[in-house]
């Protein structure tokens, strides 16, 4: 009977994530990054070195942390299970095309992000109960676009997505492996889960970004590092593993053109679901940093997207590509046929971070099981660490304007649905968890880009108004006023804080800021 359940339940799920990842889906991703890297004049590319100049830059306060913080939260959310078992999954399903694809999405989704993490800045707010920064996608959908029924949407599908449906997935990534390296009980791997994973939630947003900002660095820069001496090893397969992307990209190989349109859809889905931008998740973390203009987070986080896509992501396609540790099947599926069987050691292994075990063993035997076991140990907890955050602003949005106490409840709630929910997913099929992941994925996909094509004009004036000031040479400050944009109060009062306390009543024109570093806000 509950085999009859879960079998009912998963079959439903399918149908609903084929709708949810439709090519109107697939399109709707691509063009919207086209579209706002058109509009920004290719913002990712341009101000490159102001990105990375950003990362470094600003200071924590009482209610907000670092851009450096907000960046390694934002990582912590993007940085996960897709960058290993999704990337595998993507060619397995897709042909190595699909790393190009997901490529794609990165370079014109760096844009994207850019566009939603600048809104998430200018319309953020402080939390009157917990004192610190809040802010994202149902915050500025309601404020700039005047839709709260949307942004109550939005905020309610985020909480089910972030809490539910998401996390089960990192859970499985972590328990497979640890079962893989080890033999580890999945039901003890999934006690320690939830334990860590306790501690760290209930000690709030100022906890949680310590712990990322301490764990990110380490975990991409060791797996970078072992990726560097794989193909180091492989250096003679790489140049032709490189134009094999190509080549099954665009439908030039004879393999791996029958799949040409899955290369595209798994490209897409993979890397919307690893990098994230356009998904609505951005913004929360962006949200919570303390800078001085909502431009700098902006390009803070679409620095995040070259890092976990064209970094980390490739990082893993092309150890498993240069070492020919992989499959690939003809319709998107296992049902399907194998249309190509690399060597012989990947016949029968699962789907997923098996591939990169295999990849790293041909290093040094017995590597590779370990290795991926605890970059995935560290790589999927943060992430769901960082999901957590996103369920709890978007409550807290859903719930402002009650009480303290009745607050508290839900997010105790929300909480222990998050443990439950970790452990189930610690035990359930692999191919179920992703199917749940990505329906979360979508949902938020769809509605967030099409709230950021209709609000994208303050982000630009953002964008203009920042690049005006660095050209005057002064450190970039804002106030939405002059610019035109209504229903920021807290760049409003911050702007009024810095003429108070510079002793002047005048309201200053756009880019005509002071270079001083501004007053904690």
């Amino acid at each position: 009977m509950i085999n009859d359940i879960a079998t009912a339940v998963n079959n439903a799920a399918t149908v609903i994530n084929d709708l949810v990842w439709s090519n109107g889906l697939i399109a709707l991703c691509l063009l919207a990054g086209l579209y706002f890297s058109l509009r920004l004049r290719f913002v990712q590319v341009r101000l490159l070195g102001d990105m990375v100049r950003q990362v470094v830059k600003g200071d924590s306060s009482a209610e907000g942390v670092s851009s450096f913080q907000a960046l390694a939260m934002s990582l912590a959310g993007r940085v996960g299970t897709g960058n290993i078992a999704g990337v595998a999954t993507a060619i397995a399903f897709g042909g190595p095309g699909a790393v190009f694809w997901m490529w794609t999405v990165a370079f014109l989704g760096a844009s994207t992000s850019f566009i939603e993490c600048a809104l998430g800045q200018v319309y953020k707010e402080r939390d009157e109960q917990s004192g610190s920064y809040r802010g994202g996608p149902a915050y500025y959908i309601e404020k700039a676009m005047g839709q709260k029924w949307y942004a109550m949407l939005f905020a309610g599908v985020t909480v089910i997505a972030m809490g539910f449906l998401l996390p089960g997935v990192q859970a499985n990534g972590i328990t497979s492996a640890m079962d893989s390296a080890w033999g580890l009980d999945p039901k003890i791997t999934a006690l320690g889960i939830i334990i860590a994973l306790a501690f760290i939630v209930v000690g709030g947003v100022k906890r949680i970004a310590t712990f990322a900002s301490l764990v990110v660095p380490f975990m991409a820069i060791a797996y970078i590092a072992l990726t560097a001496v794989v193909l180091v090893v492989h250096w003679d397969t790489v140049p032709s593993s490189i134009a094999l992307i190509f080549r099954s990209a665009f439908g030039f190989d004879a393999t791996f053109g029958a799949v040409l349109g899955l290369a595209v859809q798994w490209g897409v889905r993979r890397g919307i679901y690893s990098n994230e931008a356009g998904q609505g998740t951005g913004p929360h973390a962006a949200a919570a940093a303390e800078v001085s203009h909502p431009a700098k987070q902006g390009l803070v986080q679409a620095m995040a997207v070259y890092i976990d896509t064209l970094f980390i992501c490739s990082a893993t396609a092309f150890m498993i590509l240069s070492t020919d540790m992989y499959r690939t099947y003809d319709n998107g599926s296992t049902s399907g046929t194998v249309i190509y069987l690399g060597e012989p050691q990947v016949a029968d292994v699962t789907i997923g971070p098996a591939f990169t075990q295999q990849a790293l063993d041909t290093v040094h035997s017995g590597w590779g099981g370990p290795f991926v076991a605890i970059a995935l140990l560290f790589f999927a907890f943060t992430t769901i660490v960082a999901y957590y955050y996103m369920a709890e602003t978007n409550l807290f949005y859903v719930m402002r304007n009650s009480s303290v106490k009745a607050r508290g409840i839900v997010v105790r709630i929300l909480q222990l649905a998050l443990l439950l929910t970790v452990a189930y997913g610690s035990l359930t099929e692999a191919e179920a968890a992703w199917t749940f992941g990505d329906i979360g994925v979508g949902l938020m996909a769809w509605l967030n880009i099409i709230a950021i094509l209709i609000l994208q004009k303050p982000a630009i004036k953002v964008l203009k108004d920042y690049e005006t000031q660095r050209k005057q040479g002064i450190d970039p400050q804002f106030d939405p006023r002059p610019l035109g944009i209504r229903n920021a109060q807290f760049w409003e009062e911050r702007a009024d804080g810095r003429l108070a306390a510079a002793g002047t009543g005048s309201r200053p024109v756009p880019g005509a800021g002071s270079s001083e570093e501004p007053p904690t806000a």
